[in-house]
């Protein structure tokens, strides 16, 4: 078996697989935020341990930014369904000059970058339990 990601590495990569979120996500390296619309979430389940956090929603900003927070110097894995808008939202943050956050390029569904959350097989959760789990500060 292959050894988890690094601290260190998790805080310099910017593209990751879903491997890479899984496995960084289970060693408490990362946070990991669904930013897929409230249909998406409930066709497909959300990502054991993910926080929703709807990209299409008016205080999205204000909520990923009290993620980061919540994620007290761990880095946020940003996942959408195949990649587009979490690597847009990644891109932007990065021109914007936020550092601390990641794009899972696979996406749930997967993409030309590999089989995704779900085809891998990762843990998934309904999203009445992701929201359920979600903490308060970002409700």
């Amino acid at each position: 078996m292959l050894a988890p990601p690094s601290a260190l590495w998790a805080q310099q990569a910017e593209i990751w697989s879903a491997k890479d979120a899984h496995d960084s996500l289970i060693n408490d390296l990362i946070r990991l935020v669904d930013i897929r619309s409230g249909e998406e979430w409930a066709d497909t389940g959300v990502a054991q341990g993910a926080w929703p956090i709807s990209l299409h929603e008016d205080r999205f900003p204000e909520r990923l930014f009290a993620a980061r927070e919540l994620a007290d110097g761990r880095p946020v894995a940003l996942i959408c369904a195949t990649g587009g808008r979490s690597g847009y939202v990644s891109r932007s943050l990065r021109e914007a000059g936020y550092s601390g956050f990641i794009d899972v390029s696979e996406g749930m569904l997967g993409s030309p970058r590999g089989p995704g959350w779900i085809a891998s097989k990762f843990p998934t959760v309904s999203s009445d339990v992701a929201l359920r789990n979600l903490p308060a500060e970002l409700t």
